[in-house]
């Protein structure tokens, strides 16, 4: 016994309406729709010893840093992995290794659009200005996780924990 040749069209089907429903929201929806947490803020002159530990205590992969409430680089624990380790003494200043005037996207730009910045400037995190320009956010790959399994929870929630597993009869059950 097995699955009728119709039970298994209506499921491909069904998983084609999903492709297009998340492909649409994602082409659509504005950043605003993400649930984004509030930015971290450091200052030029912050150690960058306090900028880790601030990054480590709000269990952030970035720091937004700024100048007169103006956004002027980005330190991310790339920045970290990369320029510091064994290279920098960790009370110097993030201006030192910091990625200055990183790409950015405003509120109402679109999911999409900050997809493709990230994807082609190779990040995993875009700050989101307001339009007086000052720092409101930051998009992460995680948020953008997030959001998409939002848009499906039921299918990708109620996965087994170990799939691979379960199929192939090795569960502990």
């Amino acid at each position: 016994m097995g699955i009728a040749a119709s039970e298994f069209e209506d499921a491909y089907e069904d998983i084609e309406k999903d492709i297009e429903k998340i492909s649409g929201v994602i082409l659509t929806e504005p950043i605003r729709g993400l649930e984004l947490r509030e930015p971290i803020w450091v200052h030029l002159d912050t150690a960058v010893r306090d900028a880790t530990t601030a990054m480590n205590d709000a269990h952030v992969g970035c720091v937004l840093v700024t100048e007169s409430h103006r956004l002027v680089g980005i330190l991310t624990e790339r920045d970290i992995l990369k320029k510091v380790v064994g290279q920098l003494d960790l009370n110097s200043p993030v201006a030192q290794i910091m990625t200055p005037n990183p790409e950015t996207v405003g509120m109402d730009d679109g999911i999409a659009y900050a997809l493709n910045k990230m994807h082609i400037g190779g990040y995993r995190h875009i700050p989101v200005l307001d339009r007086q320009g000052r720092p409101v956010g930051v998009v992460s790959m995680r948020d953008v996780v997030k959001f998409i399994v939002s848009l499906f929870p039921a299918a990708v929630l109620n996965v087994p924990p170990e799939p691979g597993l379960a199929a192939r009869g090795l569960h502990g059950g």
